[in-house]
């Protein structure tokens, strides 16, 4: 047991080694000196005959995250026993009191959602990295300001020179977009997410790469037009910057883009899932456009995406057996899935659910509604009969059997502890049949409370406001 905890200790320098080390590359990757000194002596040392150029690329911004990914992996096998623990109350030592005050919530905006106060403080770091780098690109472009014309005026080479910059700025935010949708990767819950918490830093770097990427393909038309070098739109360079292959991927993005806006999202889901699909096309023009060099810097978060990607098709290839299926008063579905006993999952988890019968492409996440620790053969699920691919499912199942209805399931995903049981008291909010009625039930847990007081309190609850037993069900899976 020393010996496993030593070497869990000795894991976690290595991690925090290697990440700041990474992150102390993108700090210094735009400023002269790295250009000036560091990469000359580095490019003489790793200019390998398999690696070429690119070795020092792929030594800094690749390895480090690919090697946290691998060891990741063994940290977490080696880490499981005390995970699955439950955890320490918050009135721990000043770091952790501390750690618990900055994750609560801190800001309530929309189109932000719920913010906590350490996730504004390491977005207001991202955003400095990003005016630190923009800055420093700037210095160094206007200090060495290229003609690329011999009447070209000095106000159009800074223009071209900042549109520029902020493709390179919108790069940075491309080599961190792809690892919050990694829903397996070992790196997620090596910093305590999960996949669901962590899409919203998806949507987010994923606007304000989109904003820059359009400041960029807008200003280079600006510049062409008031240069009269239009043509160079058409300009497909075997040496060079493929300027086709940008607008091309231009284009791809704008769709992407505009099909994600939250409101168009939410009223046709369709669109925007089909229309994400293009980001293969999206990436391989964008490789196309901005050349091996910068790939490599965004190579690691793509990697592991693909990985994660295709890991997940092998598992949704296989058809689980559904055990029962039955409509209830409330205008919803109960899918009940066979389960090996020896899979666990927590509290909130979630899978996501694909009918071929109803779309072949669509797959839908649900909270399970099932306890792993009561159910131990199988895994229960609850619709909502609210849109157009529940309402095509409710149809199904209301005028055939179910049968002879394949389902493939993906996942659990969810939270690595209970991590509620780290408060005292815990508020919940409970809504009977899924209908509007909300109740509100304050239960005061403390780690002396016995298993058997707490099951007591959740049959008073279900008995005082009648609870149906899709409501026991969602109260007892927490326990």
């Amino acid at each position: 047991m020393m010996m496993k905890s030593h070497t869990i200790f000795l894991f976690r320098i290595i991690f925090l080694f290697m990440f700041l080390g990474w992150l102390t590359v993108w700090i210094l990757y735009p400023t002269k000196i790295y250009h000036k000194t560091w990469i000359v002596n580095l490019e003489n040392k790793f200019d390998s005959t398999y690696f070429r150029e690119q070795g020092v690329n792929l030594l800094l911004f690749t390895f480090p995250i690919m090697f946290i990914g691998a060891l990741g992996g063994i940290y977490l096998h080696l880490h499981q026993e005390k995970i699955t623990q439950k955890l320490p109350s918050t009135s721990g030592g000043a770091l952790k009191r501390c750690i618990c005050y900055l994750k609560r919530p801190f800001l309530v905006m929309s189109p932000f959602g719920i913010v906590s106060a350490m996730e504004l403080l390491f977005a207001l770091m991202f955003v400095a990295l990003l005016i630190w780098s923009l800055a420093n690109y700037l210095y160094r472009s206007f200090g060495h300001l290229h003609m690329h014309k011999q009447d070209e005026k000095v106000w159009e080479a800074k223009f071209r020179s900042v549109s520029l910059r902020l493709g390179y700025i919108g790069n940075v935010c491309w080599a961190f977009l792809f690892f919050p949708i990694t829903r397996g990767s070992s790196i997620l819950r090596l910093v305590g997410l999960t996949s669901e918490s962590s899409i919203k830093y998806h949507i987010w770097l994923g606007h304000l790469s989109m904003v820059l990427f359009a400041a960029h393909t807008i200003g280079f038309i600006i510049y062409w037009a008031i240069t009269n070098q239009m043509i160079e739109m058409l300009e497909w360079s075997k040496t060079y910057v493929s300027n086709v292959a940008g607008e091309i991927a231009s284009v791809i993005a704008f769709a992407m883009w505009i099909t994600s806006i939250s409101r168009i999202r939410r009223k046709m889901y369709e669109v925007f899932l089909y229309t994400h699909h293009l980001y293969i096309l999206y990436i391989l023009f964008y490789a196309i456009h901005v050349g091996v060099e910068y790939m490599c810097m965004i190579a690691p978060g793509i990697f592991l995406f693909f990985v994660d990607r295709h890991l997940r098709f092998l598992q949704s290839r296989q058809n689980i057996r559904l055990l029962s299926a039955r409509i209830l008063p409330c205008d919803a579905l109960e899918l009940n899935f066979s389960k090996n006993p020896s899979l666990y999952y927590n509290p909130t988890s979630l899978v996501y659910i694909n009918v071929p019968k109803v779309s072949k492409l669509q797959w839908h996440p649900f909270t399970v509604t099932s306890s792993c620790n009561m159910e131990t053969n199988h895994l229960s699920v609850t619709i909502k009969n609210v849109g157009s691919w529940s309402n095509k499912l409710y149809q199904q199942l209301s005028s055939s059997s179910s049968d002879h209805l394949n389902v493939s399931v993906e996942g659990p995903y969810g939270p690595q502890t209970k991590q509620f049981l780290r408060h005292e008291q815990i508020v919940m909010l409970l809504v009977q049949e899924l209908k509007s009625q909300t109740l509100i039930y304050k239960l005061k847990l403390t780690s002396q409370e016995k298993h058997k007081n707490l099951q007591q309190k959740l049959k008073n609850l279900s008995k005082q406001y009648g609870l149906s037993q899709t409501s026991q069900i969602l109260l007892s899976q927490l326990y």
